[in-house]
């Protein structure tokens, strides 16, 4: 990758056609393609919430909105000993989020920013890039309030790129490469829009969406 130019166009494009950039660490201003063969998604009919999770939506001890802090969420997620997040990345995504593919989720306490996830929307795919907690299960929180988002404005496939154990614990899967791309052209043939809702996601209805 280091002898093409890398724009938000091509990483926009990149997505499209099921790949995806990553550096090998923080250091290394050098990017690859990752097109996985075993894919990690959350369906968005099949996330999880747990008793503790659904306890800790209910308490609303932590206040949770939409594109606010971009920029602080991906330091949040690249704030850790390893991380895939160069410089490049931080500065493509960041404009990727100017021109209206970027969002991200943020949880505070009061203004403190305690956690949060980001990602890129396209057609109605929301490819999931990174999460961060400051605070226990404030990653869980985020995912829950993005699930219950995604659902309500339109959204098809929510993909998180790798299963790990702890989206495991949240329903997530792996599907094969095929099957994944498949899914993925459905999804671009249409248009969703992540902001567009038309009242506040309150904790009761992310709990009733989270688990329809």
């Amino acid at each position: 990758m280091n002898h093409v130019e890398l724009t938000p166009d091509l990483i926009l494009q990149a997505y499209a056609n099921g790949v995806f950039p990553m550096a090998e660490s923080r250091e290394d201003d050098s990017l690859f393609w990752v097109d996985p063969r075993e894919r990690g998604i959350i369906p968005l009919d099949g996330f999880h919430v747990s008793r503790s999770l659904a306890r800790l939506i209910r308490q609303e001890r932590y206040s949770l909105t939409l594109n606010r802090d971009f920029a602080g969420v991906m330091e949040g997620c690249a704030d850790r000993p390893e991380t895939w997040i160069n410089t490049t990345i931080f500065d493509l995504y960041c404009q990727l989020h100017d021109m209206g593919f970027g969002h991200s989720i943020e949880v505070w306490d009061g203004e403190r920013l305690v956690g949060g996830t980001y990602g890129l929307a396209l057609g109605t795919a929301f490819f999931g890039e990174s999460m961060f907690s400051r605070v226990p299960n404030a990653s869980k929180l985020a995912l829950a309030w993005l699930v219950a988002r995604l659902r309500l404005t339109g959204f098809t496939l929510f993909d998180t790129q790798f299963l790990t154990e702890h989206l495991a614990s949240l329903g997530g899967i792996e599907i094969p490469r095929a099957r994944y791309r498949a899914l993925l052209r459905k999804a671009l043939e249409t248009r969703a829009d992540i902001t567009a809702l038309d009242a506040p996601l309150t904790p009761e209805l992310v709990l009733s969406v989270c688990r329809r």
